[in-house]
């Protein structure tokens, strides 16, 4: 008897041929389509809605050849996901809202949705792969990065855990987006020319300040310049662990007024859209925010010193192993490859392991570290563990 997967159909080319494919492979299929967002305020005219990815998902089931089911999940989303987003930018801090949809929703709230059909496994049209080793007697399954450099996804899936994992099945992780694409057009899929989402996963592309001015309100308050040149950077000593792992702090004596902002919840580290100040020899990038007295530092430059750092920190409550038999303990350091956002190449760096949490110390500093985003770290192509950057 064939075993039975439910498919993550979104009505985009890539879990559209993942359906295919395990169809081909013999599978028991059964396609689900998630609703996880009605509300369209702050979403681009551009973006696709759900409402109109539904019907290609449809059509690609169909077209298929296996049966197209619908699963609300919008109640979930909102609590897990969106309230979630909303209290860590009022915060101050940049959450990423695509690992949250992963870690709560589609292999959570939809891996448990999708037991009503008794699979033996959920798949999804991710870029990564999978496989399992045995240690100790014991099944250990390892995540592994995508073939695809370019669509590479298994940072988006770093909070996923080893039950998680053991349901999962990742049937376009060896083949590069051009190579989907051909597959869909050669079986005339639906979707086969229809482009990538983006922006917030399930949500669609936003106008970010309006879509948070759902429920933050605006909030004038001052922007401040910091030269260059300012003696703050000199930066502690390298064997400074805790010091090169926070961010410099900011005051008003420290840099020149430039202008007004609408709330420095709506700004992140590195942001150079949205300050509207003009007349600068370079454009200008947000190097620090201060929710509480509600104030932007920002710098002239793409290369202000200001936006780079050596380190972060992850707290102890915060830290994550996909791979829990390489934990490590308090007084433990390990180099490892470090990434602390999408697309981002692969760096250098050594964790050390503390009482009080994780410090990730980089052999070059990082550009934009953020509170509130999560630094994912890797042994060659397989992801070990993760964290949320504490600051």
């Amino acid at each position: 008897m064939a075993k039975r997967v439910v498919v993550g159909l979104s009505g985009g080319v890539d879990s559209s041929v993942a359906a295919y494919l395990l169809k081909e492979q013999g599978y028991d299929v059964i396609a689900v389509f998630m609703i996880n967002w009605h509300d369209k305020t702050g979403v681009l005219d551009a973006d696709c809605p759900w409402d109109e990815d539904v019907v290609f998902a449809e059509l690609v089931a169909k077209k298929i050849g296996i049966p197209f089911e619908v699963l609300d999940l919008s109640k979930p989303y909102k609590t897990r996901v969106i309230d979630y987003m909303f209290s860590e930018y009022e915060k101050g801090r940049t959450p990423n809202p695509d690992i949250l949809c992963n870690r709560e929703i589609k292999f959570d709230e939809f891996l448990a949705a999708s037991m009503k059909f008794n699979p033996d496994y959920v798949a999804t049209g991710h870029y990564c792969k999978k496989d399992e080793i045995t240690l100790n007697g014991k099944k250990v399954f390892r995540l592994l990065a995508g073939d695809d450099p370019n669509k590479e996804q298994s940072y988006f899936l770093c909070q996923l855990s080893q039950h998680q994992l053991s349901k999962i099945l990742f049937p376009i992780g060896h083949l590069r987006k051009t190579a989907v694409r051909k597959i869909a057009r050669e079986k005339k899929l639906a979707s086969a020319d229809k482009k990538d989402s983006q922006g917030i996963c399930f949500v669609g592309k936003v106008h970010l300040p309006e879509f948070l001015e759902q429920k933050l309100d605006p909030r004038e308050g001052n922007i401040f310049e910091i030269p260059a040149e300012s003696n703050l950077y000199t930066g502690p000593p390298e064997h400074d662990i805790r010091k090169l792992c926070s961010p410099l702090k900011y005051g008003i004596s420290d840099g020149d007024y430039v202008g007004k902002h609408n709330g420095a919840h709506f700004f992140t580290i590195g942001q150079r859209k949205g300050l509207q100040v003009g007349g600068k020899k370079e454009p200008l990038f947000v190097i620090s925010t201060d929710v509480e007295k509600n104030r932007i530092y920002v710098g002239q430059g793409k290369n202000h010193p200001g936006l780079f750092r050596k380190g972060l920190r992850i707290l102890e409550n915060e830290i994550h192993w996909v791979r829990p038999d390489m934990q490590m303990s308090p007084g433990d350091s390990r180099e490892y490859l470090v990434r602390i956002r999408y697309r981002q190449q692969l760096q250098k760096a050594v964790l050390h392991m503390k009482e009080d949490g994780m410090f990730i110390i980089f052999r070059e500093p990082q550009r934009g570290i953020a509170s509130g985003q999560f630094a994912a770290w890797y042994t060659d192509n397989e992801l070990i563990g993760s964290g949320v950057i504490n600051q």
